[in-house]
């Protein structure tokens, strides 16, 4: 029993229009035959050779399957996505009437808790020696990092503009072109300060963005993550920093001391209040920790 030659030249078709028509990235289209051949080597297993012909019920059976092998939610959810664009693809050119793998709902995944610094690392952290250009630059973008809980795409397009330094203020344009207007702190505002003095004697004042290398260049994304991750190596932290991991620790440690959950999502622009209360989780760790160290009928025997 083997694929019909059929289905092999849809799927050589449809692989076809993701790279020449909508101009994918070799490795998304490596991904998405990848889920197909999947797709394929299942319908054999299940006796049913043409993978054209599968029904809704065979489909939602095999993405359970494949939970139940040890795919992860998240990885069912994605090999969906990629089956059900294919069956798109036939339904346009009429090769099948309805889409099979619509409404199929993947598994649900524990959702994972953010990875944190603790506070006296943030201090180890933010305490790296300003002696140079490079270390005056990164400092002021770690304080503003942890400062305001930018995203990595707030930060690297921050003009100067956007900062208002005398009334310690950085204006941003989130997810979905929304602007934000956060407050920056003194330690924060100090560390600019000290990076434009610096920045002059390299960078031609009609450069508007903050953050720029010594030859004068905006920073790229990539080149903030390195500069995060040389910092936390170079500083004995023990473990990977990234910007996402400063912001959320800003969330973290903001929520630890005040509970105040509506200004957290106001501050990191969530548009839906549930995802800042994955932050509750963390707070309430951190709660936990300090009754098992401070109250009398806690404490291990």
């Amino acid at each position: 029993m083997q694929v019909p030659e059929e289905a092999n030249r849809w799927l050589a078709a449809y692989l076809q229009e993701l790279r020449v028509n909508r101009r994918l990235s070799p490795l998304t289209v490596t991904g998405y035959q990848r889920d197909l051949e999947r797709l394929f080597a299942l319908a054999l297993q299940d006796g049913h050779p043409d993978p054209i012909q599968l029904t809704h019920h065979v489909l939602r059976g095999m993405a359970a399957r494949l939970h139940r092998q040890g795919l992860g939610g998240r990885s069912v959810a994605r090999w969906l996505a990629g089956i059900r664009g294919w069956y798109r693809y036939l339904q346009k050119h009429q090769v099948i009437a309805t889409n099979p793998a619509i409404g199929i709902k993947p598994p649900k995944s524990p959702r994972m808790l953010p990875a944190t610094l603790e506070v006296d690392d943030i201090g180890m952290l933010l305490n790296l020696p300003d002696d140079e250009p490079l270390a005056i630059r990164d400092k002021a973008m770690l304080e503003l990092f942890y400062s305001s809980g930018l995203r990595l795409a707030e930060l690297a397009a921050l003009d100067w503009e956007g900062l208002d330094m005398g009334q310690h203020l950085v204006r941003v344009l989130g997810k979905g072109n929304k602007e934000r207007i956060l407050p920056v702190g003194r330690y924060a505002i100090q560390a600019l300060e000290n990076w434009r003095v610096v920045r002059k004697d390299s960078v031609h004042a009609i450069e508007p963005a903050v953050f720029v290398s010594l030859q004068g260049r905006r920073l790229s994304h990539r080149a903030i993550q390195q500069r995060l991750a040389y910092w936390s190596k170079r500083l004995g932290l023990g473990q990977h920093v990234h910007p996402h991991k400063l912001r959320h620790s800003f969330a973290s440690h903001l929520l630890e001391s005040s509970g105040a959950l509506r200004a957290v999502q106001e501050l990191l622009g969530h548009a839906n209040i549930s995802t800042t209360q994955i932050y509750t989780h963390l707070d309430f760790q951190h709660l936990a920790k300090v009754y098992d160290k401070a109250h009398p009928r806690a404490k291990k025997q």
